[in-house]
């Protein structure tokens, strides 16, 4: 099983705006982010994960656990997804569902795969979570994070 932990965040809503997602695979540790220059901060969230997903399925895996401390892509996905794709993308106040692409892509990407879907709560002290927020946040801020890419027993969650 391969476990991710993702996080977004942004700066102004819309704002510059960074993703980031720590995939732990057997005895390594990735580390993956990216930037955009105006999103929103729930845009971001969904980017982490997509971009998590993305990365991960070239490990040749088929199960993962995926934590997040976004309420918003937890319960999407879990929750809502079906329900917006019976009402046509429309949200039960008949209204377009916000972010309808990322949520498509991340369909797309979940397609085939077993995952767990597991709520951190945010800021809590939780040292991955902690680690993937610190690199969202470093690329919204026009920063360049250095990335760890190597064994889990050197990854020290700087």
């Amino acid at each position: 099983m391969i476990t991710v932990y993702t996080d977004g965040a942004s700066r102004g809503n819309p704002g510059p705006g960074g993703y980031a997602a720590i995939i732990l695979n057997n005895d390594t540790v990735t580390e993956i982010g990216g930037r955009e220059d105006r999103t929103t901060n729930n845009r971001m969230e969904l980017m982490g994960a997509i971009k998590a997903l993305e990365f991960a399925s070239q490990l040749s895996a088929n199960n993962y656990l995926l934590c997040t401390d976004s309420e918003y892509v937890m319960k999407g996905i879990t929750e809502w997804i079906k329900r917006w794709q019976l009402k046509g993308w429309k949200t039960a106040g008949k209204k377009s569902v916000l972010n309808q692409d990322l949520w498509q892509e991340l369909l797309n990407v979940t397609e085939g795969k077993q995952i767990k879907w597991k709520y951190v709560a945010g800021h809590s002290g939780h040292i991955l979570n902690d680690r993937a927020d610190k690199i969202a946040t470093s690329f919204a801020d026009g920063l360049n994070p250095n990335l760890y890419n190597g064994p889990k027993s050197e990854y020290r969650h700087k």
